[in-house]
């Protein structure tokens, strides 16, 4: 990626990630538990979210050499034992994460259509390309942070909906699911099976 479409993808990178971990504070509040907003994740404020090597180091490096990293942001702490139904609940406020993507990608997609959709690349305006990379960025986190591996939310929110023999064997994976995500990731089963769809489906909002 060349550096002048880096630093728009770094900044709207860094504005999901702050957007989609408040979202993540702001269900733990409604739905009992105000641990994340006495510790300031309730905000988009982006210093309350960044994890410097994983929401900055590692994407940087990724952007401008082209490496596949993984990169994450301060996962928003919620204490279950303030959740009325505390399985339910804790998938419920892992599913805010994804949803607020999707809400940001359909809101950049209906903008870029409002200012007169996408236009020959030579065309394109720095509000144009942002927008764009809005869309594909988006709809890319939700995609992968639905995959059901912990530590991601997909598989906080399968923990939450399946019996409870099955939801302690998806816990007992959580340690070991970064190492799995690399697997799937350096294996192409994610080129090949996850990141077409995420494209697909923001090629349809484009």
């Amino acid at each position: 990626m060349s550096l002048e479409a880096a630093v728009p993808a770094f900044i709207i990178l860094i504005a999901s990630l702050s957007f989609h971990e408040a979202a993540h504070a702001w269900a733990a509040d409604r739905l009992g538990d105000p641990t994340a907003r006495i510790l300031g994740r309730l905000t988009l404020n982006p210093l309350a979210h960044i994890d410097w090597i994983g929401t900055v180091l590692f994407p940087l490096v990724g952007m401008l050499s082209g490496l596949s990293l993984i990169g994450w942001a301060k996962p928003v702490p919620v204490d279950m034992r303030n959740l009325k139904a505390p399985r339910r609940d804790f998938a419920l406020v892992a599913l805010a994460g994804p949803v607020s993507n999707v809400v940001l990608a359909l809101a950049a997609a209906v903008l870029l259509k409002a200012q007169g959709g996408i236009v020959p690349e030579s065309g394109q305006t720095l509000l144009t390309t942002t927008l764009v990379i809005a869309v594909v960025m988006n709809v890319s986190l939700a995609i992968f942070n639905l995959l059901p591996i912990p530590p991601l939310d997909g598989g906080n929110v399968l923990a939450g909906f399946v019996p409870e023999g099955a939801a302690r064997m998806i816990d007992r994976m959580r340690p070991y699911g970064f190492f799995l995500l690399y697997a799937l990731l350096l294996s192409g089963v994610l080129t090949r099976f996850v990141f077409p769809v995420s494209d697909s489906i923001a090629s349809w909002l484009l």
